[in-house]
């Protein structure tokens, strides 16, 4: 199939969608014919983003002008532009790229390598470690795994002759699977792990009255995160046991390549003192009255004003502002269809199933349907957009506590991304390097996948009750 065959293919694949939705299905009785047509528009862009014709960014300004030809008015239709979340996550990306072209990043990750990276393990709590530090302030995970990372561990696998093909087994292979496994977890432990952990917090406090913060995020998910950060490598190195066990080459590596930097750079300090500050006044924000978005912008103002970062890198960081398009749209577009009440009628409806069941039993099965429908997914924004609101709202109305709701709900849209090779975007990409089977990666990832979510069910629910969420 021809590229644009494919795409006209599922451009009207998604008309269809929308007009069977739209058009077609009866609507119910307490929503109207516009507001049915609206959750249509918003399910054809769900849709779109898991068969991908266009890229998300183009799919939500359609969905956006839709929204308009619907009869939504243009500036209602564009005020989720004008929302700070949705410039809490350009910005913390533009920190990011500092971070990257400074080679902050890098010697943090080598930092981490050359202090325990004396084993085949140890390489992997090395990157594990890095992704986590960084996750702290950078809603990317591609950016992180992809970009900072995995050039790092295909140095590391090449030192000992491991390349894709016959000898990645040797090490290449167990060190692309715990950098993306652990990425998950590392994506499940902080308000800025993923893009979309920001956009679902800013539905909790709309749908649930539940304000979710960098730092509420960090207390519930310490605990089972950091025990999932210790289980996830020593499991996949279980599963997948390297010819190379013993790699003190790593630690010559990181040693020879941090001389090679040379000592930190001034653009070096300048951004470690944002990412330093910005990151206090995050986890501190309980205590003054500062926005968190504010505090993100004035650290990129440091940043341009001392020259550590040029407006030119800031106008081409494509991927930043690609993120802000199809962000800000699909906030705005959640919004009109909570607003529409189909949420609610959802809840309502299907509530009436377990009646009787207690609400803490109906939470777990919930979740898991919420974990493994990520098999129909290669987005955890897609999965979040569609899933979080009619669960979060279902499960508070048959009597699960709302904090408990929430917070299971956005810590547990992270970590079945693990699952494939294509559950976030970082999965093709280190899918793609070649030094992992198809069949191995997804035999990996379901493992993998019962011991997290024996973690966070057991663990984190113990650790949850402490914090009183139940």
């Amino acid at each position: 199939m021809t590229a644009p065959l494919g795409r006209v293919r599922g451009l009207l694949a998604l008309a269809a969608i929308y007009l069977m939705v739209g058009h077609v299905l009866p609507h119910p009785a307490e929503i109207d014919a516009q507001n049915w047509r609206t959750m249509a528009i918003f399910a054809s862009v769900i849709a779109g983003m898991i068969l991908q014709p266009l890229p998300s960014a183009a799919l939500v300004l359609l969905g956006l002008i839709a929204m308009v030809t619907n009869g939504t008015p243009m500036r209602e239709a564009l005020g989720g532009y004008a929302e700070p979340s949705v410039w809490l996550v350009i910005v913390a990306m533009l920190i990011a790229r500092s971070l990257l072209d400074s080679g902050l990043a890098r010697r943090i990750a080598l930092l981490f390598t050359r202090a325990v990276g004396k084993s085949s393990l140890g390489v992997s709590y090395a990157l594990l470690m890095s992704d986590v530090v960084l996750a702290s302030g950078v809603p990317s995970v591609t950016a992180r795994s992809a970009g900072m990372l995995l050039p790092i561990a295909r140095s590391i696998a090449e030192l000992f002759g491991s390349t894709p093909g016959t000898t990645a087994g040797r090490l290449g292979t167990v060190l692309v699977v715990s950098l993306y496994q652990g990425s998950t977890v590392a994506c499940a432990m902080f308000f800025t792990g993923q893009a979309s952990n920001v956009l679902g917090a800013k539905l909790a406090a709309k749908l649930v009255d539940v304000e979710v913060t960098w730092t509420s995020w960090l207390v519930a998910a310490i605990v089972p995160g950091m025990i999932s950060c210790a289980l996830v490598p020593w499991l996949v190195h279980r599963l997948i046991p390297p010819d190379v066990k013993h790699t003190p080459e790593a630690l010559s590596f990181a040693s020879q390549e941090l001389v090679k930097m040379g000592p930190v750079s001034r653009n070096e300090w300048f951004t470690l003192g944002v990412f330093l500050g910005v990151g206090m006044l995050w986890m501190t924000s309980a205590w003054h009255p500062l926005d968190v978005t504010y505090v993100a912008l004035l650290g990129l103002a440091v940043l341009l004003v001392t020259g550590t970062m040029s407006w030119d890198v800031v106008t081409a960081e494509r991927s930043a502002w690609e993120v802000f398009v199809w962000y800000g749209g699909l906030l705005r577009m959640s919004e009109m269809l909570n607003a529409t009440g189909i949420t609610k009628v959802f809840a309502q409806s299907v509530g009436a199933y377990f009646a009787g069941i207690h609400p803490l039993l109906v939470l777990v099965l919930i979740l898991l349907v919420y974990f493994y429908v990520h098999y129909f997914f290669a987005s955890i924004t897609a999965h979040v957009l569609a899933l979080f609101p009619p669960f979060v709202v279902l499960l508070t109305g048959i009597g699960v506590p709302p904090q408990l709701a929430v917070y299971s709900l956005l810590c547990l849209a992270n970590l079945p991304a693990g699952l494939t090779h294509y559950g976030t975007t970082t999965g093709p990409i280190l899918f793609g390097a070649g030094f992992v089977s198809l069949r191995e990666w997804w035999r990996v990832g379901l493992i993998v996948s019962w011991a997290n979510l024996a973690v966070w069910l057991i663990v984190g629910f113990a650790w949850w009750k402490v914090l009183h969420f139940w």
